[in-house]
């Protein structure tokens, strides 16, 4: 091939087979698909194979692209990582964080006051986006995740486990028919996640009959949003007790009955085992274990 590697050409294929379009990669890289396009054909007259055919979604890879593909992503990957290890050892400590936005809303961000005085020289920076973040690729160094704890090939420190509760707005509970058992929630407009599965698995763990009652009504894909129209009076809400906690507090909601119920997943904290070494990473740990625990 020659001393020169055409590493242009190279990370253009690599980025192409991760991403699985030339549209994609050109947007990751910053330049155009017809750029990343003419780099890959540059490269196989170089080689003299073909390594990327037209798929009906995008593209895939030869035989002779997987066979490629592999050893340049590992290869990429240490050079980002060799460039991200420099960047954090040459200048002023910082700490990515990423969470979605109703838990960075209701239970992060209201804490790190308290992490900001112990620890004034690091540079938080919150993601807050329901995107789930890659810790091998993106530059995040704590993902807030809420899920089962089974992250392949990161660290994951179990934090805590909500429950669900149905809240309301007290204006209307007090104009409408009387709650003493969970069946009662059903003569009121029920508000849904996403899935829409939480009220009926709720209904059913406190031994009441599902009906299609369970399922209708207004869906919110974030708990944020689901709160506010709760807090609007549009219906009852099942959320995470940690998300409605400050809005109890305040009186904007109230629990329309007490049954609380387990969670299907619990938070835990995800770094990739190498991030840890980092002190200001060890030092959030550190920091969100204890206030977990707190509550």
């Amino acid at each position: 091939m020659g001393a020169v590697l055409p590493l242009l050409a190279l990370r253009a294929l690599t980025e192409t087979a991760r991403l699985g379009t030339l549209k994609a990669a050109a947007e990751h890289m910053g330049v155009t698909p017809g750029a990343i396009s003419q780099q890959i054909r540059l490269l196989e007259e170089r080689l003299g194979v073909t390594l990327l055919v037209r798929a009906r979604h995008g593209v895939q890879l030869t035989d002779a692209g997987a066979t490629l593909y592999p050893g340049l992503s590992r290869g990429f990957g240490q050079i980002e990582s060799a460039l991200a290890e420099l960047q954090t050892t040459a200048r002023t400590p910082t700490l990515t964080l990423s969470t979605v936005p109703a838990f960075a809303a209701t239970w992060l961000v209201p804490r790190l006051g308290d992490f900001n005085a112990r620890y004034p020289d690091i540079e938080v920076r919150v993601e807050a986006s329901a995107k789930l973040v890659d810790l091998q690729r993106d530059r995040v160094d704590v993902a807030l995740r809420h899920g089962l704890g089974h992250y392949p090939g990161l660290a994951s420190i179990p934090l805590m486990a909500p429950v669900l509760l149905p809240v309301a707005s007290p204006a209307l509970l007090a104009n409408g028919p009387a709650i003493e058992e969970p069946l009662d929630c059903l003569h009121y407009p029920l508000l849904h996640d996403g899935e829409r599965a939480d009220w009926p698995l709720w209904l059913q763990a406190h031994g009441c009959a599902v009906d299609s009652r369970s399922s209708r009504g207004p869906s919110f894909d974030e708990d944020l949003l689901l709160l506010r129209a709760a807090v609007a009076g549009q219906g009852i809400a099942l959320v995470q007790d940690y998300h409605a906690q400050e809005d109890l507090r305040s009186g904007r909601l109230e629990v329309a009955v007490d049954r609380p119920w387990p969670a299907r997943f619990a938070y835990y904290a995800v770094a990739h085992p190498q991030a840890l070494k980092r002190p200001q990473v060890r030092a959030f740990i550190d920091w969100v274990t204890e206030q977990a625990l707190g509550g």
